[in-house]
């Protein structure tokens, strides 16, 4: 158990977590960017022939016929997008959204190409513009140029939103590590104290436990870490709280023998959960309480419950608390699953819960 968060696994091709780092593009090879695509453009098309003064009568056609010419171009796009997304990923931002918007162009050419030459052959060129070949082409590309740079350049904004706050994060992570309530490691040493005497193996054990939570304490929090590793540490913190809270703490694990335990999840994502629970539902109470934790995995989605029972309504006992570990944990969960993964708060028969739900490949139906 000593080599606790010394091993780290590389993040599995497919997995819902991305790099902000890797760069500004996002992955358009998954179903969800094929369908912001999907939808981007149709709604592109949408604006252009409300824009085009053509007769209200003629929107449907219209709109039928620009929606499958911009449909090709996005496709294609992003099909060759995907096929050189690693190619492409080894340069900087500037020359990455150069290339990017030169591919757009290079398909929008081509396309361009194909639906003149198909439309003359059927003698229909007339339907593509007034204009002839050259203004078919010469306007083609002119949208495309606009709308790519546009987009290339709200995709840059939002990488850079991403970066700053993936790095707020990591600071409120980094003094998240370091504030440790002074009061459990002082309890923590005179539990150990106490036990060196009556029960020395106890006390080793206990030692070993607070010697991993602060290894992974003052550890760099970009490394990340696993899900079984998170399960791992939360049991370690929560055997050094059994020992020095005694029968006032009972402990009900509920976890799934499938949980995929190499799940990739943000360090420090359980133990701040499980000191909230034992800092305002288990000191403060007057009689013994419950932690219960539960792991369910269904469909793609790791479901991680911790619920812990609360002094009574209205008790001066209570304690209040400033969410700093809640707002740290949901800002890196977004960092690493942009949006896919959740941390809820509930109350259920009385008792305070938290839920984490967390996306991972591979899941049952």
């Amino acid at each position: 158990m000593s080599q606790l968060h010394n091993k780290r696994t590389a993040p599995q091709p497919g997995t819902d977590s991305q790099d902000p780092e890797a760069g500004f593009l996002p992955d358009i090879c998954s179903l969800r960017g094929l369908f912001a695509v999907v939808v981007g453009a149709e709604l592109l098309a949408i604006v252009l022939v409300l824009g085009s003064g053509k007769p209200v009568r003629d929107f449907w056609h219209s709109l039928g016929l620009l929606s499958l010419y911009l449909q090709w171009i996005a496709l294609s796009g992003v099909g060759l997008l995907c096929l050189l997304q690693r190619r492409l990923s080894g340069h900087g931002n500037l020359m990455l959204a150069l290339l990017a918007w030169g591919l757009l162009l290079a398909v929008t050419a081509l396309v361009s190409e194909v639906a003149w030459l198909l439309f003359q052959y059927l003698g229909q060129e007339r339907q593509l513009g007034p204009d002839g070949h050259p203004g078919f082409l010469f306007k083609s590309l002119g949208v495309a140029a606009i709308v790519g740079a546009l987009l290339l350049r709200y995709l840059y904004l939002h990488h850079q939103w991403r970066l700053q706050l993936l790095a707020e994060s990591e600071a409120r992570l980094q003094a998240l590590q370091s504030r440790i309530r002074p009061h459990f490691l002082f309890n923590s040493m005179n539990t150990i104290a106490s036990l060196i005497a009556t029960r020395p193996e106890l006390a080793e054990e206990v030692v070993q436990d607070l010697a991993d939570l602060f290894r992974v304490c003052l550890s760099d929090v970009k490394r990340g870490s696993t899900l079984g590793e998170e399960l791992e540490l939360a049991r370690r913190y929560l055997h050094i709280e059994e020992q020095r809270l005694g029968e006032r703490l009972r402990l009900e694990w509920d976890l799934q023998d499938d949980l995929p335990l190499d799940a990739r999840v943000p360090s420090l994502v359980l133990q701040p959960l499980l000191e909230n629970a034992v800092y305002h539902g288990i000191e403060p109470a007057v009689n013994p309480g419950v932690i219960r934790v539960s792991g369910r995995y269904r469909r793609g989605q790791i479901n991680l419950s911790m619920r812990n029972s609360l002094p009574p309504e209205g008790s001066s006992r209570r304690r209040s608390g400033n969410q700093l570990a809640l707002v740290n944990i949901r800002q890196r969960l977004d960092g690493m699953f942009q949006g896919r993964a959740s941390l809820t708060e509930s109350r259920v028969d009385g008792d305070y819960q938290v839920r984490l739900v967390l996306p991972h490949p591979g899941g049952d139906a």
